[in-house]
This record gives structure tokens, sequence and C-alpha cells, in this order.
């Protein structure tokens, strides 16, 4: 086992904690506005982030997976809101394509996603169609030559500012989950509408919408995989993107842990520094623990990604232990600052907003536990 980073990785962790240097500016504008960072989106697509680990042959950079969470971490320990959009753009969107697209689909979408000239979505969470991601009810009728789309999809992650789509949807419900088709759909098609953006509690740089279809025609060239691929897509595309998420929940544990061991060395109370008060060291012996120990499970999944190995149980692992040590160190790091941690200007009480997310999205705590324990007891 080698625990260093290469110079490769360190460069890339240190190209986005240069960044995320950038993003503190207006970082809680952006909170309080609900305003997406376009900007920064398109700054990323310049550093070669918003296709990190797409192959230089589609205009990505061609790196690894634990490159794509070492600069996850960095980014989301200022902004988690532009990370979840960098994760779900390279998790959720290109990786599928690249690993399942068409020639064809990976020269005409591929290309421009993976060069930050577009943004991607994925839309597979319905109204009823959260935690059971096999019961959907938006239709793909095969109509021969083309499907014709209708449905609706909740909480879409870029929903608004995404230019290409790739939509789950169910063709053959007779055949329950193996009926399930994944289509890519462009905005501005007609009959498919953005709804109104969600106003949410964190990460609310980051647009949230549903999506509307109606009678949406998309051609049969611009399915992914076989008939009836669509689920085996999403779960292979989620255990991915698990792993982005991890790396985000990471980076907001650790955001908050440095504003709260900076600020404990700082404030004074009884005449010394509140880090010389065994209370506080308590605290922020616990953080450090549990912050590194999320590190280490988040770097393992994806370098048993990276190697070709199954990495379904360690994405769960990873994303489950990150998710939670971000929910509890968040609130940790707003008790260490005291009544200045409930005020917006000190940064903590925005990531611990941020934080409640990664118990949910990509798959929730209790999602993570069933597909942990159905692996350990194969």
């Amino acid at each position: 086992m080698n625990f260093e980073l290469s110079e490769e990785h360190r460069m890339i962790r240190d190209a986005a904690r240069e960044f995320a240097e950038e993003l503190k500016k207006d970082v809680i504008e952006r909170d309080e506005k609900a305003l997406f960072p376009t900007d920064f989106v398109k700054k990323m697509g310049e550093l070669g982030f918003m296709g990190i680990m797409t192959s230089d042959q589609y205009g990505g950079a061609g790196m690894d997976s634990l490159a794509y969470v070492l600069a996850l971490e960095e980014i989301a320990k200022v902004d988690a809101s532009t990370a979840v959009i960098m994760s779900a753009h390279n998790s959720l969107v290109l990786w599928g394509l690249e690993a399942y697209g068409s020639e064809e689909q990976k020269q005409k979408y591929l290309v421009p996603l993976a060069k930050g000239e577009k943004l991607g979505a994925f839309a597979l969470s319905e109204p009823e169609a959260g935690s059971d991601a096999s019961s959907q009810h938006t239709i793909a009728a095969d109509m021969g030559d083309h499907y014709l789309l209708n449905g609706t999809k909740n909480w879409i992650t870029n929903g608004g500012n995404a230019d290409i789509y790739l939509v789950i949807a169910q063709t053959h419900p007779e055949l329950g989950h193996k009926g399930i088709n994944v289509l890519i759909v462009e905005k501005g098609t007609a009959g498919f509408t953005i709804g109104p953006k969600e106003n949410k509690l964190g990460i609310r740089s980051s647009d949230t919408h549903s999506l509307l279809f109606t009678d949406v025609i998309v051609p049969k060239e611009d399915r992914i995989g076989e008939d009836g691929f669509g689920f085996k897509f999403a779960m292979k595309t989620l255990d991915g993107g698990r792993i982005g998420i991890a790396a985000q929940a990471l980076g907001i544990a650790a955001g908050a842990y440095d504003l709260a061991l900076a600020y404990a060395k700082e404030r004074k109370t009884f005449g010394k520094p509140i880090s010389t008060h065994q209370a506080i060291q308590f605290k922020l012996a616990d953080m450090e623990v549990e912050i590194e120990a999320a590190r280490l499970l988040t770097h393992k999944a994806a370098w048993t990604k990276d190697q070709g190995l199954p990495y379904g149980k360690e994405a769960a692992m990873a994303k489950l232990h990150a998710s939670e040590v971000a929910m509890k160190h968040t609130v940790e790091a707003v008790q260490i600052h005291g009544g200045y941690g409930y005020v917006k200007e000190y940064h903590v009480e925005r990531l611990m907003r941020d934080a409640k997310i990664t118990q949910i999205y990509e798959g929730t705590s209790e999602i993570q536990r069933l597909v942990i324990a159905r692996e350990v007891l194969r």
C-alpha cells in the first residue's frame, strides 16, 4: 500500500485548491440569492475539471477517479454547490456516455460536454421513483424509428442550465426494470419543458428543477445501449456517482473542520484560546479521526474503480460514512463557533445546510446500508 499522492495528483489537488480560493469571493451571496455560478462552471471547463475522467480522445483530461475526488474535495470545502454541478456532470453524464454510448453519440454529445462547452444532467428521479428507481412512470413509447417520451422528472441537478439530458424512461412496463431505456434529450426539443427551480435548504446555487416531457420525439439513435439497458445503466452510473458525492461530503466536512480549527485557536474565553479547553480538543480530535477515515474510504473507492474491480460496496461505504461525517461535524463546527456559527459570514452554517443533502441524493443513507448489507450477505 502506498498512501503518497503522485506528483500529478498533487498538481490536480493544488489547482483545485487555488480555484476554490476564487470561489470564496461571492459564495455567501450566491447561496442567499440561489445564483448559478455560470462563470465558475466555465472556468472549470477551462481547467479540465468538467471532463476530468473522460479520455483525451473525446476532449477530456484523461485523469483517473482519484484525481476527480481530490479536485472535488477541494472545491466542496468552499462551495458544495459548484462541486455538485461538477460531480453530476462528470459522474452521471460523461462516464455513462463514454462507457456505453455509440461512437456517433460520443462525437456528438460527449466531446462538447467533456470540453466544458455544454453542461449535462441525469434525469432518473420522479415523484414516485426515488429510492425505488425501478418504478419509472415516465414512458418512452416505441414508435418504430423513434420514441415518444411523456412524463415528469424531479430533483434534477443542473436541470435548468444543462444542454444535454440523459433521461431514464419505461418502454416495456410488462418487463419491469428490464423494460427501461436511457435516452439522450437536448434542451429546446419540442415538448420538453423545464419546471420552476426548487427553493432549497442547501446547495442553493446549484439549480434543481422538475422536467416535463409531453410527446417528445427522441430518435432511436439517441438511445444508449440495447433496448432495456436503461436500469442497468442507471445503477452502474450511480455507483460512480456515489464516489463523487462521498468526495463532496468529505469536502464539506473538511471545510467546516478547517474553519473550526482556525476559530478555536483565535477565540478566547477565560483568558485563553478555546482550543486549550479539553471539551473543544475532544471535538477537534473526533473530527480529525472521522474525516480522515472518510477520506481513506473515498480514496479506496476511487482506487478500486480505477483498477477495474467491482466497486459498488466500496462506493456505498464511502458515500454513507462521508455523508454521515459531514452532517455530524458541520453541526460540531457551528457549536465550536458558538453564536458566531449561526451567522452567515462565518460560513459554517452554510456548510451545515449543504451537508444534509449528501445523506439523501444518489441514494439515501438507508439505501447505502442496503447495498452494503447485500454485498456482505451475498
